[in-house]
């Protein structure tokens, strides 16, 4: 081979080489700014999403157990009205049951019933079960951190920053949660699952953090003794809508509402985490009443002549709760100061509650004493 023609093969060679080395430098710059962009892009969502959880305040969901409709939604639409982004609503009620603009007269009621309802009876764990319902669903939303059951006859007395800020001034649930040793309601079949030191009583109407609302939901121990072990007992002869069972041995009337979440949580070993209260008020010592509805098993109906400033006023003074059975008297709080104890109240009928709004008594701030 000529010298001129190995020069040219070698200048060939040297030009193949410069375009590998010039395509790999190229390959590693693109590559270089794939990664870069990634990179920035990854950073951008990240602040978008700090920022956005920093702007976005957390929510209360409110979980209405209902018959059918709310009678009282205009007086919760009043409490609402300009907090949307601070609240989220879910209603249980009969299955089929929907709320469109020909049964509720409230924007933010409008298509909030939870699909998968059941027939609820009163004494049944059927009760318990449509809470966990409310749950789940209330529990999809990642921004609901705190968890209100309230009931169609529930009123709120306070407006609602006042009624937020309390709620979630605290990182504790409010349960309501005494030793139940009077009732005779506990099962003795539920043990050892359910072992008798761990039986608690208390009202229904929780407020729950979102780590005690997954408790809840996630339960596979507790619910199902409930339900094996919970019947409701036949009511006399001139109450019955229904035959006495053929052993009636078998009945064992627990009320489930009124013992589930605050036993649950005893036998989970939360009760340190939970302020042993709640924050709806009833009515309930009225064995001296001569109206014979009020004295029974379920609290005073509060009817349109009962709907006073006085009522409100008596109920908002309310600054502790004395559990008989503990020999305890709880003190209300709200930030480390002296506060009333309930934000919420019932049962009222529609007429009260809404004599009640027209008088400017719901929903304002006035009696509280942690404000004055």
């Amino acid at each position: 081979m000529s010298a001129m023609k190995r020069k040219q093969v070698q200048q060939k060679s040297q030009i193949r080489w410069k375009r590998k080395v010039l395509a790999a430098l190229l390959v590693s710059l693109c590559l270089a700014s794939l990664v870069l962009v990634e990179t920035q892009y990854s950073r951008i969502v990240s602040l978008a999403s700090l920022r956005h959880r920093l702007t976005v305040k957390p929510k209360i969901a409110f979980l209405f157990i209902a018959r059918n409709r709310l009678p009282l939604d205009m007086v919760w639409d009043a409490f609402f009205k300009g907090e949307e982004s601070r609240f989220s609503i879910y209603v249980h009620s009969r299955p089929g049951f929907l709320l469109n603009k020909g049964t509720t007269r409230s924007a933010n009621f409008l298509n909030r019933q939870v699909n998968e309802s059941i027939q609820v009876d009163w004494g049944e764990a059927t009760m318990i079960e449509a809470e966990r319902i409310l749950l789940r669903h209330a529990l999809t939303d990642p921004y609901n951190e705190r968890f209100v059951f309230v009931s169609d006859s529930c009123i709120p007395i306070y407006n609602f920053s006042y009624t937020y800020d309390y709620i979630m001034s605290t990182p504790t649930s409010f349960v309501d949660s005494f030793a139940d040793t009077k009732e005779g309601r506990y099962n003795p079949k539920m043990d050892p699952v359910i072992p008798v030191y761990n039986w608690r009583k208390g009202s229904q109407w929780v407020v729950l953090t979102r780590k005690h609302a997954e408790v809840v939901v996630n339960d596979t121990t507790v619910f199902p003794m409930f339900q094996q072990h919970c019947k409701r007992k036949s009511l006399p002869e001139f109450w019955r809508d229904r035959p006495f069972p053929a052993d009636p041995s078998k009945e064992h009337n627990c009320i489930p509402d009124e013992h589930y979440v605050q036993t649950l949580l005893a036998q989970e070993g939360f009760e340190g985490e939970i302020t042993r209260r709640s924050l709806s008020y009833s009515a309930w010592d009225l064995s001296a009443s001569k109206d014979r509805e009020r004295r029974g098993w379920h609290p005073v109906t509060y009817k349109f002549s009962d709907a006073t400033p006085e009522l409100i006023k008596s109920i908002k003074d309310i600054d502790n709760i004395h559990y008989e059975t503990e020999n305890r008297r709880e003190w209300c709080s709200s930030k480390g100061k002296p506060a009333p104890c309930f934000l919420f109240a019932r049962k009222f009928t529609r007429p009260a509650a809404l004599h009640l709004l027209n008088l400017s008594l719901l929903g304002a701030r006035r009696g509280a004493k942690s404000e004055t």
